[in-house]
């Protein structure tokens, strides 16, 4: 089975503001890099993106090697998302229960993660480690890129019409 590291980031400048994931693939000697954005998203959008994005680009069934620096996303998909699933996708806040948030990015992750054997780890972010502080550098250049070349009603208009 085809071994792959990947590394995810994601963030939104403010959050939620304008948003970017990328994602830094490793197979052998083989280096990939992924990025995109959003006008208006959040910090757990965009790292859950990362981790979507770069799990749909893989072509075969691989053993997957996933490090992210979002606890959010390790936590969700290795502990969290077996009680939403049992809870059709609800969660407990104050003794009530309320939706799980994100749940359309939870629910493609979880599909893609069947089609995958995927380690995930988590990093600490801005520590030092190589393809994190990459995929951080990609992160930045998309979101200075979409901030640049929207306009403010743009952006505007991608709040208003955001349903998170």
């Amino acid at each position: 089975m085809t071994k792959v590291i990947i590394n995810t980031d994601g963030g939104s400048q403010p959050n939620p503001g304008v948003g970017a994931w990328a994602a830094v693939l490793r197979y052998g000697e083989h280096t990939k890099e992924l990025s995109g954005g959003e006008l208006y998203t959040t910090n757990n959008r965009m790292e859950l993106m990362a981790a979507i994005e770069a799990l749909s680009t893989l072509k075969r069934r691989s053993e997957v090697e996933l490090h992210t620096d979002s606890q959010y996303v390790k936590n969700g998909i290795t502990t969290w998302i077996a009680g939403w699933k049992r809870n059709n996708w609800k969660r407990m806040e104050r003794g009530k229960p309320k939706p799980v948030k994100n749940e359309d990015l939870w629910r493609r992750l979880d599909e893609l993660c069947t089609k995958h054997d995927v380690d995930w780890a988590w990093v600490r972010g801005h520590a030092g480690h190589t393809d994190n502080e990459r995929c951080d550098e990609l992160c930045n250049e998309v979101i200075g890129r979409l901030t640049a070349n929207s306009t403010k009603a743009e952006r505007q208009a991608a709040k208003d019409a955001a349903d998170f």
